[in-house]
């Protein structure tokens, strides 16, 4: 029974996450609540989750809103983005259903096509931002390559995302798990999906320090061979005078 209670356990490390879930949660459900914010809440909530993957997180409420601070421009203005790109979309599927104007077949799979490119192309935007330093432009760029690069995975960060809306739609009864993890639980497990990927685009910080170490030691020992040549060349003349 003492282990169970014990802060180093397996079970009160899962315990401790789960609540550190919670609370964000909580953070961005009301960090959310301007709207124009959104970008930057689900921005900061992806760096938290990131780290929480990697064992890495420290104080949440701390980590959190020092990324929402340092990404707030950037979040903000691809958060307008998706906004426009969304409203265009749902604008022409509301003319399709409710303009009583009878459009080709093809033009509303296109139409479907378009609407789930847009949403696979934009499933890292948010985890990219928040772990990379990049234009805006790069950003998107990068979360598309992303989203191709591990394609089985971004499409079950898609499902991921879906269940909490199902949720909320079809179990009302459920709605308070929604409150509770309703963000913060997708971000959690889409963090656990992407963290591979993304660890190959990381700069491996110690073996920069290693090779530079390397160097420095090369560096004193040709020094030192220096040394011995010149003074092997002393003694020479020396003898010969």
């Amino acid at each position: 029974m003492g282990r169970f209670f014990n802060i180093d356990s397996p079970i009160m490390a899962g315990l401790n996450k789960l609540a550190d879930l919670i609370w964000l949660n909580i953070l961005t459900f009301i960090c959310c609540i301007p709207i124009i914010t959104v970008g930057a809440s689900i921005t900061a909530l992806n760096y938290v989750a990131l780290k929480m993957v990697r064992n890495e997180e420290g104080y949440v409420t701390k980590a959190y809103f020092k990324s929402f601070k340092q990404n707030f421009k950037q979040a903000t203005i691809i958060w307008l983005i998706m906004l426009l790109v969304a409203a265009i979309i749902i604008g022409d599927l509301l003319i399709f259903v409710f303009s009583g104007i009878a459009f080709p077949s093809w033009v509303k799979v296109a139409l479907v096509a378009i609407s789930v490119l847009v949403v696979f192309a934009t499933m890292h935007v948010f985890p990219v931002l928040a772990r990379f330093e990049n234009t805006v432009a790069n950003t998107f760029r990068n979360s598309f390559y992303m989203g191709i690069l591990s394609l089985p995975k971004t499409v079950l960060m898609m499902v991921i995302w879906a269940i909490p809306t199902l949720i909320s739609f079809y179990l009302f009864q459920a709605f308070p798990l929604v409150i509770g993890l309703g963000i913060s639980g997708p971000v959690f497990l889409s963090a656990m999906l992407y963290n591979k990927t993304f660890k190959r685009f990381e700069p491996e910080e110690e073996s920069t320090d290693d090779s530079e170490w390397t160097i420095a030691e090369d560096e004193d020992s040709s020094l030192t061979e220096t040394e011995q040549v010149l003074e092997e060349k002393e003694y020479e003349e020396s003898k010969e005078e």
